[in-house]
């Protein structure tokens, strides 16, 4: 959006370096009349180069690099002189920046973790002199290798937040009031629809200097997952919370209904997103007396969930250390199902002694000859 500092989406042009030429050089000096060939060989094209970098959290300044080349390698030169390598050009970019081929889609990599490198578009190798083609037979060469050509790609880099928790409910369901009130996050409130036109990350303490971080992102519509409202553009950023907070309000016609009208166009939009964690949140609880919360409890949907005011602070200690509680049962659910998906014909048992015979019949026998080890 114009005017925004926050920017997830840029797609920007790249080329590498060509490879410089290798030297086609015959020695001679003053005494020397037939010295050989020694051209030297050329230098590598440049690498692209992306690096994640914790410390950014847009791809604001790629906004306006819409051309991104690398350098050539150099030439060789005589008495075996290599050229010159190309200069690399390294992209920065947040964790949690993906990359896509613009004219195909393809997905090409990602970068995740702070100081991770990844070669984007490798440089042209550099020409071989005429110094490696000299023989018996051809003892001067009056060739040498031209460098390789450079690699050009237009490419999409797109952000998506990396977060232990999501919020996700309607416009003006307070997420970005609770955001507020769990970190020192300052996201824009004010009471119409849509104040949060761009996801906002904050971190939030807890008991013993322990701590997570939480995503706002901008309210979802019905039939955001197929282009509606600003759900689109922003949902891909919830792919990469551990856990999404549903939040519905307390004076929501139908809590029930409006959860499960979220869930779907979460779904729709990746049905992945099914298996991760959630809870849900009735917010603006403070609204209520207790016999309209026991109704309310007896019609919600069958998952974690908690009431809560971010005005008075109720619930709010209740919210985050059952928050607390599903993030490490997610972890330690990844971990289990890392395990118990392993395939069991690569597990190690204890009664097999360590035997590892393969796809080798029991009943064979090993029979081996001299020349088997030929």
């Amino acid at each position: 959006m114009a005017g925004s500092n926050f920017v997830d989406y840029v797609k920007i042009y790249c080329r590498s370096g060509k490879g410089g030429a290798g030297a086609m050089h015959l020695y001679r000096a003053k005494y020397i009349t037939k010295g050989g060939p020694d051209g030297g060989d050329g230098g590598r094209g440049g690498n692209i180069i992306l690096r994640a970098n914790r410390n950014l959290w847009t791809l604001l300044h790629l906004k306006f690099a819409r051309h991104v080349f690398a350098g050539n390698g150099g030439s060789g030169g005589q008495n075996r002189s290599f050229g010159k390598d190309g200069e690399d050009r390294v992209i920065e970019v947040p964790c949690g920046t993906a990359v896509f081929d613009s004219e195909t889609g393809e997905f090409l990599c990602e970068a995740t973790e702070d100081g991770e490198e990844i070669i984007l578009l490798k440089g042209g190798r550099g020409g071989l002199g005429n110094w490696h083609f000299r023989s018996a037979t051809n003892q001067t060469p009056r060739y040498a290798q031209p460098g390789e050509p450079a690699v050009e790609r237009s490419v999409i880099l797109e952000l998506k937040l990396l977060a232990d928790v999501g919020l996700v409910g309607f416009p003006n369901a307070g997420k970005s009031t609770l955001l507020s009130t769990l970190s020192a996050a300052k996201p824009k409130i004010a009471d119409y629809p849509f104040t949060t036109l761009e996801p906002n990350l904050g971190i939030v303490s807890y008991r013993d200097n322990r701590s997570f971080v939480m995503a706002d992102i901008p309210g979802i519509i019905e039939g955001a997952s197929e282009g509606k409202g600003l759900g689109l553009r922003f949902l891909r950023h919830i792919e990469r919370n551990a856990l999404l907070l549903f939040m519905v309000p307390a004076d929501s016609d139908n809590i029930r209904k409006e959860y499960e009208i979220l869930l779907n166009e979460v779904a729709t939009f990746n049905p992945e997103l099914l298996d991760k964690q959630r809870v849900l949140a009735v917010t603006k609880c403070d609204m209520l007396d207790e016999e309209l919360l026991t109704a309310i409890k007896e019609d919600l949907p069958d998952i974690p969930s908690v009431f809560i005011s971010s005005v008075t602070g109720m619930g709010i200690t209740e919210l985050k250390d059952l928050l607390w509680k599903e993030l490490n049962d997610e972890k330690n659910r990844v971990l289990t199902l890392t395990h118990r998906d392993l395939d069991e014909s690569h597990r190690v048992k204890e009664e097999d002694d360590f035997d590892l015979t393969g796809d080798k019949n029991e009943d064979e026998e090993d029979n081996f000859t001299e020349e088997d080890w030929e």
